[in-house]
């Protein structure tokens, strides 16, 4: 039997057996820079083989783009023969699925080096770094992450667009925007009802459910985590369970961050405070009517990095069509309290609850990857004693002229691909990877041919 390096054990493997003997097949996922899962469907007799001697996966795995495929320019492929490593099991993350026919299970994995060593363009590798970073000074990242995402019909409109999807109790349907209607809410009580199942057999914590800003728009908000790792697994579990359980009801959940043109999109803000090692939250001003200079400098180092960052939380093409006035997704680095027009949103309330909002990222953004940036532009703002200068009190979206984000998704990856920080941020490895896979995504919008210039062009040139 070969040591596993992530510290999972074959006991865990042995009793979920043991507690599941209905379950004939567990889904084994690994997820890339974009986030998407990938792995195999391995049958009940082979899971104790995977706690105890791991799973060869090709290292051309994590070098594939949002179509799978293969991005030669990481360095994952051809340069290194597209070797096996090895993927072993997450402790704690084997779960059963609910709602699936024969019984299936599912458990999370990550990549290593043959020798053991962590294969570092993995994103959970990139997250851990960070967190231990913090640890090796006495600090612990805890968080959470908001889930918002559509429900559409299977089936497009006359014109080729998205609609928004029948309510599954009666059929009725809406196209307006019912945001915070709980009546609306309950035309998909019977779907909710499944994702609140999957995700208590996951054991996460999904807490409140909200009809958002635009037709067939929802929010699920997700319980805090002391592990800011766990949050992420639980942001990456839920997505699947969404999507499996509207599936399973005859709808298609969209986490593309702009599904709609004329609503707002859909984003993945991320609460995140810093315990100590008592399990202080060392955010909680320490002078009534005073900001915690740790959280002041935390929010400084977030503005500075937030432009070399930008790739990471909005990844993909689709993602720069969020960014726009008024539509509650942030257009420039401000912070303020209370307020939901600045990237970085202090929320009212308890003082012992006080924490940072990164509202930047879209719902199409890779949380592993999220959560890395966010914690080193922390570290860097602490390191540097970075003031985050003057808050915002009125509308963020009119700007701030201090710092500036990229204006597009060309800009981002440059921004990206030349960042020191960034590179610091996800490790050498997880950078390359990630920026490359970046510049193959866009060279293939660009020379794809869009219903846009068809009906632009077509007749009128």
């Amino acid at each position: 039997m070969t040591t596993c390096p992530s510290g999972a054990t074959p006991d865990e493997a042995e009793a979920f057996l043991s507690a599941h003997p209905e379950i004939e097949a567990i889904d084994i996922v690994l997820h890339d820079s974009n986030g998407i899962g990938r792995g195999k469907i391995i049958r009940r007799h082979e899971l104790m083989s995977l706690y105890t001697g791991g799973r060869h996966m090709p290292i051309s795995i994590l070098g594939l783009d949002i179509c799978g495929e293969d991005v030669h320019e990481t360095g994952l492929i051809w340069d290194q023969g597209d070797g096996d490593l090895r993927a072993w099991p997450i402790p704690g993350t084997l779960k059963p699925l609910h709602n699936t026919t024969p019984p299936r299970a599912e458990v999370f994995l990550s990549l290593y080096e043959l020798d053991g060593r962590p294969m570092t363009s993995d994103p959970r590798h990139a997250l851990q770094r960070q967190v231990d970073a913090f640890a090796a000074r006495g600090l612990h990242p805890a968080g959470a992450f908001e889930l918002e995402f559509f429900l559409l019909a299977n089936d497009r409109d006359a014109n080729g667009k998205v609609r928004p999807a029948a309510d599954v109790l009666d059929g009725r349907h809406s196209a307006k925007t019912e945001v915070y209607s709980v009546d609306h809410l309950h035309g998909m009580l019977p779907l909710f009802s499944d994702i609140y199942a999957g995700a208590e057999k996951a054991g996460i914590k999904a807490e409140t459910m909200i009809s958002e800003y635009a037709p067939g728009q929802y929010e699920l908000t997700l319980h805090y985590r002391e592990d800011v790792m766990q949050a992420a697994d639980d942001l990456m579990r839920l997505k699947r369970i969404v999507r499996a359980q509207a599936r399973a009801h005859g709808l298609t959940a969209c986490f593309m961050a702009k599904p709609v043109e004329e609503f707002a999109g859909s984003g993945m803000h991320f609460h995140v405070s810093m315990l100590d090692d008592n399990g202080r939250n060392v955010f909680v001003e320490e002078t009534e009517g005073q900001w915690n200079e740790t959280l002041l400098h935390a929010l400084g180092g977030l503005r500075v990095t937030m432009g070399e960052a930008m790739l990471v939380f909005a990844p993909h093409a689709n993602s720069w069509r969020r960014f726009s006035s008024q539509s509650y997704a942030p257009v420039s680095p401000s912070w303020g309290v209370n307020n939901r027009s600045v990237a970085l949103r202090v929320p009212a309330g308890s003082k012992q609850a006080r924490r940072i909002e990164h509202r930047p990222s879209g719902v199409d953004a890779n949380p592993y990857l999220v959560a890395a940036t966010v914690l080193a532009g922390m570290r860097h703002g602490l390191d540097g004693r970075i003031e985050p200068g003057p808050e915002t009190t009125g509308n963020g979206y009119e700007g701030d002229n201090t710092l500036s984000i990229p204006r597009d998704w060309n800009e981002a990856i440059a921004a990206a691909t030349k960042s020191d920080f960034l590179k610091d941020a996800l490790g050498a490895d997880m950078h390359r990877t990630f920026t490359a896979v970046k510049a193959a995504e866009y060279a293939r919008v660009a020379r794809t041919i869009s219903s846009v210039d068809f009906d632009l062009y077509l007749y009128t040139v």
